[in-house]
């Protein structure tokens, strides 16, 4: 935690040198970022249930801005390179994932910070159950809101909180599925 306290402290001092979120998240601008996310279940699923991963974002902005005022934005499109997703149900178990399909608005009014909101989904592959006695399959849509704080040369620290359910869509039974509340951080260039 304090890790994390000193990041944002780092990244809140050189947001005075920041680039413009406009002229940063402009229409062709790729993303590539590094990231990491941690979280507990939520009711709806299986409980007592504690998440890791971390992972890599390849993103291309897809359009010029549009709409007005604080909806003043972009969208943009990405993907999830997830090499390592660990699973805690009273023990922990390994897996990998892919989202391949992650949709996102940019909300570039600000001058230093874009807040965003993104929805998306992808595969989660496992030697073993998750949660045990189900399936090593699973599929992961999600919703996720967060902050880009731009820092200098168009990179950014990144903070949000996603909502994320891990279920094998009926591929096995049971079904019961997991939820999780996820809080992230991560490091992103814009080019």
């Amino acid at each position: 935690m304090r890790t994390i306290a000193l990041v944002l402290l780092l990244s809140c001092a050189s947001i005075v040198a920041a680039q413009d979120v406009s002229s940063t998240l402009h229409d062709g601008a790729w993303e590539f970022g590094l990231w990491a996310a941690g979280g507990h279940s939520v009711p709806g699923g299986t409980g007592k249930t504690t998440v890791f991963d971390a992972g890599l974002r390849l993103g291309k902005v897809l359009t010029r801005e549009h709409l007005s005022g604080i909806l003043r934005g972009n969208f943009e499109y990405a993907a999830d390179f997830i090499p390592l997703y660990l699973v805690h149900t009273g023990d922990t178990r390994y897996a990998a994932g892919f989202n391949p399909i992650i949709l996102k608005w940019n909300f570039t009014s600000g001058r230093r910070v874009a807040p965003y909101a993104e929805f998306g989904g992808g595969i989660l592959f496992s030697k073993h159950n998750i949660p045990p006695g189900t399936n090593d399959v699973n599929f992961m849509p999600q919703a996720s809101v967060g902050l880009q704080f731009l820092t200098h040369n168009s990179r950014a620290v990144v903070v949000s909180a996603k909502y994320l359910h891990i279920s094998n869509a009926g591929l096995a039974t049971p079904n019961p599925g997991i939820n999780t509340l996820q809080f992230a951080i991560g490091y992103h260039w814009y080019r």
